[in-house]
């Protein structure tokens, strides 16, 4: 981004060098004007916290321009997750930087679960996002009160709560809340910054890790977030904090009886999302199976065939997540896309790599990389006329990324050439589909 210059002292060995935007030159000087170098080099500084300050100020007035002309409109619409100000060393300047996106997927991650998110605490993200030229139309995520999901006589409180929620959020023009209905746990992985083999590092699964000990696991993580002041959405301290009370207040729910509090809920909250034009979009279960003997649904074809006809309304859809169901290598999640492409106003593209004794680690999204079938998944959305929001979901950590300045999963290149890759293999769809049509 910038040219390297130097001021060389004669008087002393080497060069002193830092970086001027748009200057390839070197300044020579000499002890008899050494006492004036202070002074230049003062100015240089000066001039260079100037420019960026003054292209911060340019992205952002320009924020609400059109896309480049290069950039061609796409149905699909291309989405970054972000933790917000002061929560993610990912700036909205550097996302404005990665063509093609043009959705900040957001959430307000310092409320706890059945909380109202209110007006003035989303006009303030709201006010950020839209500086810089981007929609804000994903919420991910709204998470859902413990007492729902086990079905307590409280829940009704927490779903007037939630209703109000999308009532709320509806004013800024949010079309799609992503949310999941997992219980205790949120994703699940046993180490957040495993070794790839090239450098890089990644999300990993070691499946022995997760039998019994659940507050293991907990205590990893937890310890993670707290040494890095980190938040990660589903694993509140304040919620892990009280894990055997929750594991106490969740032992006589069923898998069927978590159906049927999933369905409570969701009849519930249909009405207002029909008022509000806004679509509840479950995230899938990750992993996609039972931990720790908790129920888990969201985990194949079948429950999610199940899932759509138990409350069949085109505001009850999915946030299809290619990586949460691709844990079990048996899930095709390219059939999936094709059958219920209507009903997914979510996407999520994240690769898995499968280890022969069930362990997995996530991967590069470039097809080969993983077994997810990026590539035929993508087909699936095109053929299918996909014209909800899609997102690159986990991607590696890369160069310098590491733990203290990156989130696991959530690093700033990583993510970026996923982004590439999917516009590049929805291009290469696009001009196949013009060939035939031309012949």
């Amino acid at each position: 981004v910038g040219s390297e210059m130097c001021i060389r002292d004669s008087g002393s060995a080497g060069l002193t060098p830092f970086f001027l935007f748009s200057m390839p030159f070197c300044i020579k000087y000499t002890r008899k004007n050494s006492k004036s170098r202070r002074i230049d080099y003062c100015q240089f500084a000066t001039d260079i916290l100037e420019y960026k300050q003054g292209c911060a100020a340019a992205v952002a007035a320009d924020g609400k321009a059109k896309q480049h002309k290069e950039e061609t409109p796409m149905p699909m619409k291309m989405g970054w997750r972000w933790y917000g100000e002061g929560n993610d060393p990912i700036t909205l300047n550097d996302i404005k930087q990665i063509p093609g996106v043009t959705s900040i997927v957001w959430a307000l991650h310092n409320k706890m679960p059945g909380e109202i998110w209110e007006i003035d605490e989303i006009q303030k993200v709201a006010d950020q996002i839209h500086a810089y030229g981007f929609d804000m139309d994903v919420v991910e995520s709204v998470n859902v009160h413990d007492d729902i999901k086990i079905g307590l006589p409280t829940r009704d409180k927490y779903i007037e709560n939630y209703k109000q929620c999308i009532r709320n959020l509806s004013k800024f023009g949010v079309k799609v809340i992503c949310y999941n209905f997992m219980p205790i746990f949120d994703w699940t992985r046993t180490d957040l910054f495993h070794p790839v083999g090239d450098g890089s590092t990644a999300l990993f699964y070691q499946k022995d890790m997760i039998q019994d000990d659940y507050k293991a696991m907990a205590d990893y993580i937890l310890g993670f977030t707290e040494k890095y002041h980190m938040t990660f959405p589903g694993w509140e301290p304040e919620r892990m904090a009280k894990l055997d009370e929750l594991f106490k207040a969740y032992a006589p729910v069923t898998k069927e009886k978590l159906w049927e509090n999933l369905k409570y809920f969701l009849e519930a909250l249909m009405p207002t999302c029909r008022e509000c034009d806004i679509k509840m979009a479950i995230h899938m279960d990750d992993p996609p199976w039972d931990i720790f003997g908790l129920p888990r649904l969201l985990v194949d074809a079948e429950s999610i065939d199940r899932f759509l006809s138990m409350v069949d309304d085109e505001y009850n859809c999915l946030t299809l997540c290619s990586g949460s169901l691709n844990a079990n290598p048996n899930n095709n999640v390219a059939e999936i896309v094709r059958k219920h492409c209507d009903r997914i106003a979510f996407a999520h593209i994240r690769n898995i790599h499968h280890f022969p004794n069930g362990d997995f680690s996530e991967a590069a999204h470039r097809d080969c990389c993983g077994e997810t079938g990026i590539i035929e998944i993508l087909r699936a959305y095109h053929d299918g006329g996909y014209e909800g929001y899609i997102r690159p979901d986990h991607g590696r950590q890369l160069w310098e990324e590491g733990p203290g300045n990156c989130r696991p999963g959530y690093g700033k290149y990583d993510r970026a050439l996923g982004i590439q890759y999917m516009l590049g293999v929805w291009d290469l769809l696009d001009r196949l589909d013009e060939e035939k049509k031309k012949g």
